[in-house]
């Protein structure tokens, strides 16, 4: 069991290579690259430019005066590096949070000609990739099992600032996810507060609107036969025929109604046609005179 997961942990470490690649670029352009990249990790970037040539439609190495402006910000947008580099050699910085860093390049257009074009091939190291290992046997003096051992080390150091970088990023998406839930969440109450609030705004509105037409209804019913008819049955008895429209007021829904009124109260004597007409004619004044 301990020969497999030693065994694992090698294949993870080479699995973790560099990125190699090239592209070109133009004088006034800007090339951006995004890394991620735990705390507290070193990462290293070679570069070699080489200038166009349209005699043999090639490229060919570039000039001494042709450099390269580089510009590094880490995932809180802060600058940890800008400089201007030579056509061609390596830069080192650390990282000392753990998120996307931006890597940008642009011409040191001074030094250029106008229209000139250039491949840049670009190699990002990070984590023990980003170390000259040959170098640290001659300087510490090591031995190779000496320097094996170290590069397992610095492999496993690798692989737990890894696995912390995951954490971090599975702590960050959760706490955007519970952010987002609660901002839905307030969301839904506050659409619910404002569905309340005009709700009974337009029930208010209604209940003052009925109210008026309840007013015109017994002011035009007052005084004569028709008195008998201003019960407040009879008023919802009529509002469920005619609504608050001043066309639905006609002959037919009146008769209508008094036929309702008079099914409720037996007692009652039905108006002659002529009286049906005379009120129906004064309810669709007040009707459209409240609207």
């Amino acid at each position: 069991m301990a020969h497999r997961s030693a065994c694992l942990i090698l294949v993870l470490c080479t699995l973790h290579s560099a990125c190699g690649l090239y592209f070109h670029m133009s004088e006034t352009e800007r090339k951006c690259f995004l890394e991620e990249v735990p705390d507290e990790t070193d990462v290293k970037v070679d570069y070699k430019m080489e200038l166009y040539d349209p005699r043999s439609n090639g490229f060919i190495p570039s000039s001494p005066g042709i450099g390269m402006h580089v510009e590094v910000r880490d995932s809180n947008n802060k600058i940890i590096l800008s400089r201007v580099y030579r056509s061609q050699g390596w830069l080192f910085f650390t990282a000392h949070a753990p998120g996307e860093h931006v890597i940008c390049m642009y011409s040191n257009s001074t030094a250029w000609f106008s229209g000139a074009q250039l491949r840049v091939h670009l190699d990002i190291q990070v984590g023990e990739h980003a170390i000259n290992y040959a170098n640290v046997a001659q300087k510490e003096k090591l031995t190779t099992d000496q320097l094996r051992i170290r590069q397992l080390l610095d492999q496993v150091e690798q692989i737990t600032k890894e696995q912390n970088y995951q954490r971090y990023r599975e702590d960050r998406f959760r706490h955007t996810s519970e952010s987002t839930n609660s901002r839905v969440l307030w969301w839904s109450l506050a659409q619910t507060v404002v569905l309340v609030c005009i709700s009974t705004l337009q029930a208010f509105n209604l209940r003052n609107e009925r109210l008026d037409l309840y007013r015109a209804f017994c002011k035009v019913l007052s005084g004569d036969e028709f008195t008998m008819f201003t019960s407040l049955d009879a008023f919802k008895a009529l509002m469920e025929i005619i609504g608050t429209s001043p066309e639905a007021v006609t002959s037919s829904a009146i008769s209508q109604w008094v036929d309702q009124v008079l099914d409720l109260d037996s007692s009652l004597t039905k108006p002659d046609e002529i009286m049906l007409v005379n009120l129906t004619q004064r309810l669709h004044d007040k009707v459209k005179e409240c609207k």
